[in-house]
């Protein structure tokens, strides 16, 4: 039986699009990373396409949530690594997780970029990065990574339908700091041009800071799930 370094989770939900580009980029990692694609029950070719490309197709009721546990659960690795189906990794991801869990960190995440040349996207990227290391809370999109022990501990994502990455951050940072890695990963700025970049950046202010105040997660989501 092969012996995995880390094990990627990729939660997807009709992103055959994406795959089809984004899989072919990660083939290079499966001498020693497993990916598995986790599908929360896609209508296009999704899991058809990535049926060939990843290591095992997970089927799960859909939730980035539910379907990241689902994943961890059939993971044979160690070192988990969460990765949204349109963010590109770094050529050295592995290796540097690798290094940060070496010398002694549980978890971490990337520096993000956008896939777009418009100075506003590095300004986003910038806030995003800068507000990570201030307060030690990962976003989905700069993709998680953690040690099976330290994911376990704090009982997995959390059931609920947005701000999983803020709540499992926040539970992760108590057992110590997060290893914020320079290497960027590459995202796609498609949601925020779709639907407006300055009324994407309000409304992402707004849900973080009712999630502070106590609303809860499913409101969130149907404001969030409702505008896309």
């Amino acid at each position: 039986m092969m012996t995995f370094q880390i094990s990627i989770v990729i939660p997807v939900f009709n992103e055959a699009e994406n795959l089809a580009t984004k899989l072919p980029a990660l083939q290079e990692l499966r001498d020693h990373c497993q990916l598995l694609l986790v599908d929360g029950g896609s209508h296009d070719d999704s899991p058809v396409i990535a049926e060939s490309l990843v290591d095992k197709v997970i089927f799960s009721p859909r939730g980035r949530a539910r379907q990241m546990n689902a994943g961890v659960a059939q993971a044979d690795a160690d070192v988990l690594l969460f990765l949204h189906a349109d963010t590109q990794l770094p050529n050295d991801a592995a290796s540097l997780i690798s290094q940060a869990i070496a010398k002694g960190f549980h978890w971490g995440h990337f520096d993000v970029v956008f896939d777009t040349p418009q100075p506003i996207f590095k300004l986003i990227a910038f806030m995003m990065n800068h507000r990570s290391r201030l307060t030690g809370i990962a976003t989905g999109d700069q993709c998680l990574f953690v040690t099976r022990q330290a994911f376990q501990s704090v009982g997995g994502f959390p059931q609920i339908a947005l701000m999983e990455d803020i709540a499992i951050s926040s539970k992760l940072k108590k057992r110590g700091s997060p290893c914020c890695l320079k290497a960027n990963v590459v995202t796609s700025a498609r949601r925020w041009q779709q639907h407006g970049i300055f009324k994407t950046i309000l409304l992402m202010w707004w849900l973080r800071l009712a999630y502070f105040f106590g609303v809860h997660p499913d409101d969130l989501a149907m404001r969030y799930y409702g505008r896309l």
